[in-house]
């Protein structure tokens, strides 16, 4: 039998920032508090392209696997503490 489990090094933000300046792969992110807070996911830095749009997210973990050619940066709004999980 064959267990697979998914981890990634985890990446606590409360303003906008990278996740990681490397090449990866981001495998969700764990909501741990927000009022109304918002978060946009990028391929690069505060700049780079899109690859959400606008996520105001609910307490509790969220899928989003996505891979990051040129690094992960989260644009966050609001009132948001997020952890992200990336590889």
């Amino acid at each position: 039998m064959t267990t697979v489990v998914e981890t990634g090094t985890p990446v606590n933000l409360t303003s906008s920032g990278a996740v990681s300046l490397h090449a990866g792969s981001l495998i969700g992110f764990y909501v741990n508090s927000t009022t109304s807070g918002t978060i946009v996911i990028r391929d690069g830095g505060s700049g780079g392209t899109a690859l959400s749009g606008t996520i105001t997210p609910a307490v509790g973990f969220h899928s989003f696997p996505a891979a990051c050619t040129t690094g992960c940066y989260a644009t966050l709004g609001a009132t948001i503490n997020v952890t992200f999980f990336y590889q």
